[in-house]
């Protein structure tokens, strides 16, 4: 039996109501027809039975009829249930969609609010220097003069990279600048703008540099000493985020601003050069950049006589490009020559000798010159050993020195070298400790060059222990050091020079 539909069952319980019906109106029929006599017997009696299971089917049909139409009405709620929820889901997402674009748009309005505010900060600085350049300019020395504010963002003296940049003292031609002095503003612009860049605060620092360099064009011209300034500035930034073309065309821009307004052998022009040159060899350019700095050297020469220390960093610079296109002869002849000036206007105990002497050890490593390159290490550690522990005798003995002991005596009880007392020694260091750390560093290459690993790895560890020592000893002093060291470190800041750097760390 096939199973049939609800239309079905309704249609034939109808039919089946209607047959009901007429059947009992028959049996009452009948038995109305049927004489007083004839009721009591037992015909009569089926009949009314008949009549009864009748009545009782008509029932159940009535109630199957009335069960079925509140079927169908429990289905049409249903329905319009589902129609509801259906219309509930499609509203519930267009909430969703409606919540997602409000919260992009209060993204967005945050973000328009921190850039106003960012804005309205520079605004008030830029008044405020502007004030203050007003209130100021008239009463500044000419010592003010003596910066450049071209710097750059000198990393650690350890640092590997060979075209990283070193410091400059801030005494670069005092005295030459042929009556151009650098407004107070751009001073202090240029350490705000010094500050973003060294916090990689970038979309500060760039839009800063370009509103005061539209300021400075509106107000002076384009061709002006002090757009060339900016444009050097600007430059540096973009070059700190390896934006060279862009950077170079600035320096070539603020290179000619610089020649036509201050003269072609002005200190500006040379430090703009050098500027170009360092950024010509951080891209590979050795070729191009050699010439410019060896004019840059030319004026410094003029200018500042030639055993100026200015002139020994140029001369630093122009090694290392010789360097990098393995000219020997030539950076040997540069490099000690810068030597010579340092040791006779600085004196033996300046950093910037022991600087040297490694990069001239260096090239010496390059051409397999061991023997030269170890003298020079050495020269360096025993001096600083002798600055901080005094002359050296059987019992004050150099680490290089220890550690040649321990070599020889590798086989021995380890215990009665005297490491211990020595291998510390570096921690009491308080002149140019990076460049003794990398000295220690580079003789450990060396001597593991030449097969003497146990002397190797005694300066290996007495440079780590002192680079972790000099750490801690940072990290202690940092608050003492910001208090103290802020006009110090922006008068660093205002060079007129970004120079290579005078270390390299050599690896074995």
């Amino acid at each position: 039996m096939t199973q049939m539909s609800q239309d079905e069952i309704i249609s034939n319980t109808k039919t089946v109501l209607q047959g009901l019906e007429a059947l009992r109106v028959e049996h009452v029929s009948i038995i109305n027809g049927i004489s007083e006599v004839q009721k009591d017997n037992e015909k009569s009696d089926i009949l009314r039975k008949n009549i009864e299971n009748i009545e009782l089917g008509l029932s159940e049909a009535q109630v199957m009829m009335a069960l079925t139409s509140h079927l169908q009405n429990i289905e049409a709620e249903k329905q319009k249930l589902k129609t509801q929820v259906r219309r509930l889901h499609q509203e519930n997402a267009w909430l969703r969609d409606e919540l997602a674009n409000t919260q992009q748009k209060f993204q967005a309005s945050e973000q328009l609010v921190a850039q106003l505010e960012e804005e309205k900060k520079h605004l008030e600085f830029m008044a405020s220097v502007r004030k203050y350049d007003d209130n100021q300019e008239q009463d500044e020395t000419s010592e003010k003069a003596r910066h450049d504010p071209v710097v750059e963002l000198f990393p650690d003296e350890d640092n590997e990279d060979r075209h990283n940049m070193s410091p400059t003292p801030p005494s670069q031609f005092a005295n030459q600048t042929s009556g151009y002095e650098i407004p107070a503003r751009l001073r202090t612009l240029h350490n705000l703008v010094i500050q973003y860049a060294s916090q990689g605060r970038y979309e500060v620092a760039v839009p800063l540099c370009k509103q005061a360099l539209e300021d400075l064009e509106k107000t002076s011209g384009h061709d002006h000493p002090d757009v060339a300034t900016m444009l050097n500035i600007l430059a540096l930034v973009y070059r700190d985020q390896n934006k060279y073309k862009e950077a170079a065309n600035l320096l070539n821009d603020a290179l000619s601003i610089r020649g036509k307004t201050l003269g072609e052998n002005h200190p500006a022009v040379a430090a703009t050069l050098n500027n170009l040159a360092v950024l010509y060899g951080k891209r590979g350019k050795y070729k191009d950049a050699e010439p410019l700095c060896k004019r840059a050297l030319e004026i410094r020469e003029k200018v500042l006589g030639k055993d100026h220390p200015d002139v020994a960093k140029q001369l630093n610079n122009l090694a290392l490009l010789c360097q990098n296109q393995d000219k020997y002869d030539e950076v040997e002849k540069y490099y000690q020559r810068a030597l010579d000036i340092y040791e006779s206007k600085l004196g033996p105990d300046d950093p910037n000798v022991a600087k040297t002497k490694n990069n001239l050890a260096g090239c010496y490593l390059k051409q397999g010159r061991y023997s030269e390159a170890e003298i020079l290490y050495k020269q360096v550690l025993t001096r600083a050993h002798e600055r901080e522990f005094g002359a050296i005798d059987s019992k004050n003995k150099p680490i290089w020195q220890v550690a040649e002991e321990r070599e020889e005596h590798k086989y021995d009880n380890r215990e009665n070298t005297p490491y211990g007392e020595y291998g510390g020694w570096h921690k009491a260091a308080k002149v140019d400790s990076p460049t003794v750390t990398t000295t220690l560093k580079n003789l450990g290459a060396l001597y593991r060059r030449q097969g003497m690993f146990e002397a190797a790895e005694t300066l290996e560890d007495c440079a780590m222990r002192s680079k972790k020592e000099a750490y801690d000893l940072a990290k202690q002093t940092k608050v003492a050091q910001l208090l103290t060291s802020t006009e110090k470190r922006r008068s660093k800041q205002m060079k007129d020079d970004m120079d290579f750097s005078d270390e390299k760390t050599i690896k074995p």
